[in-house]
């Protein structure tokens, strides 16, 4: 049993709960309190309904894909920063996120790089999946047809992170002892 909360065709989930179960807008304060508390109690509803539990077991958060995902970020209250925010507690990372497609590649790095670092602060999986359209700026929408749905576009910031992407290197392997 995978116990992640991929809905495939629902395109009714996250985005809408948070509303269900209080906030005025996924993105406002307390959406990752409450992705979180929706990532524990379907990981323990499913531990106990099963015992052969495998996958990421927990919410994805593809914007493209989730229509009230989609309404919070129109409405402005999803950004690319809280969409960062949410992934410490959800399966795997950003995803299906359009940017402006003149984004400089070393934003996109250094973006990468904050999602590896949840990743080994966390001591878990993280991706990232973003897409550059060519063309667009903030505000557009970029429709993919289907099940991926369509997005709009979110601004990203522009300020540079080029002289830390161009120093190299990596994310080190976190510590495995001396924790809070």
């Amino acid at each position: 049993m995978d116990l992640s909360l991929a809905h495939a065709r629902a395109r009714r989930f996250r985005g809408e709960y948070s509303g269900e179960i209080g906030l005025e807008s996924c993105g406002c304060c307390g959406t990752t309190a409450t992705l979180a508390m929706l990532n524990d109690a379907v990981k323990k509803g499913g531990v106990m309904a099963s015992n052969h539990v495998g996958g990421l077991s927990g919410a994805f958060i593809p914007v493209s894909e989730d229509d009230g995902m989609i309404k919070a970020v129109e409405r402005g209250s999803l950004s690319i920063e809280k969409l960062e925010a949410m992934t410490a507690v959800c399966s795997v990372g950003i995803d299906m996120v359009v940017i402006p497609g003149e984004t400089d590649a070393a934003v996109i790095s250094a973006l990468i790089a904050d999602e590896a670092a949840i990743g080994m602060v966390n001591t878990k999986t993280t991706a990232v999946r973003v897409i550059p359209a060519i063309g667009c700026k903030e505000g557009d929408v970029l429709d993919f047809g289907g099940l991926l749905g369509y997005a709009p576009i979110l601004p990203v910031s522009t300020f540079s992170p080029s002289v830390f992407v161009n120093r190299g290197g990596r994310i080190p392997a976190p510590l495995q002892a001396l924790k809070n």
